[in-house]
């Protein structure tokens, strides 16, 4: 009788073999993706719907949904891009339950490190994290398609390519959006970016004054727009 083959580690299988494996009856394949994939599922999740009990429960959805049609994979996508898939649509899903916002066509910007990056340096780690906070809440203010596509292109640094992939949308599409986002997140952070120098002296100068006036400490920093790097 012939010898199998010792099956490779879990740690070392590609995501492809483990799901292979887990349609196959390995109770211990699908764990290891999730093990693999959660935490960027994660971030995608949070920064999508802003609240940390529905990214939760999203991402739960999520990991079920593709737990169950693991069978449906056919390989013409990677796992990685299949699983943000299944997650930005279960994250969709509770934004569509919101209630609907009217969109206002607005002048469009850069991306959003454009508008906010240039001070980030300046702010401290406590002012980062609050003007992070209320970069999350002017998202919230987005139409769910426009602040997946924010969310996946100039937060998690995605290339337009793929998250066009994922988001299963022509890359036009996902430009759109993106353009259309940024627009209407302008006026929402137009008080975080940092003025001009004859905006300044427009505003701090006072009758008779020969310098402008010391600026508000209070008002410098920005929000980073963008979220971690693909490694």
């Amino acid at each position: 009788m012939g010898h199998r083959a010792p099956r490779e580690p879990s740690d070392t299988a590609t995501d492809d073999d483990l799901l292979h494996r887990h349609v196959a009856g390995d109770p211990d394949a699908f764990t290891e993706i999730v093990r693999r994939h959660r935490d960027r599922l994660w971030a995608v999740a949070l920064r999508t719907l802003g609240d940390r009990e529905e990214a939760a429960d999203a991402l739960q959805d999520a990991f079920v949904s593709a737990y169950r049609a693991a069978h449906t994979f056919r390989g013409q996508a990677a796992v990685t891009t299949w699983l943000h898939r299944i997650t930005v649509n279960a994250c969709l899903d509770r934004m569509r339950k919101a209630k609907s916002r009217r969109t206002a066509p607005l002048p469009e910007p850069g991306r959003l490190e454009d508008l906010l990056e240039p001070q980030e340096s300046a702010a401290d780690p406590a002012e980062r994290q609050d003007l992070r906070r209320q970069l999350e809440e002017a998202l919230a203010e987005l139409p769910a398609e426009q602040r997946a596509a924010l969310v996946l292109v100039d937060m998690q640094g995605y290339p337009v390519a793929e998250a066009a992939r994922i988001l299963e949308v022509p890359v036009g599409t996902v430009k759109s959006r993106c353009a259309r986002g940024r627009s209407r997140l302008l006026p929402l952070l137009r008080h975080l970016q940092p003025r001009t120098e004859a905006e300044d002296k427009g505003r701090n100068r006072t009758p008779g004054a020969s310098v402008p006036s010391p600026r508000n400490a209070g008002e410098t920093g920005a929000v980073q727009g963008r979220g971690e790097k693909r490694s």
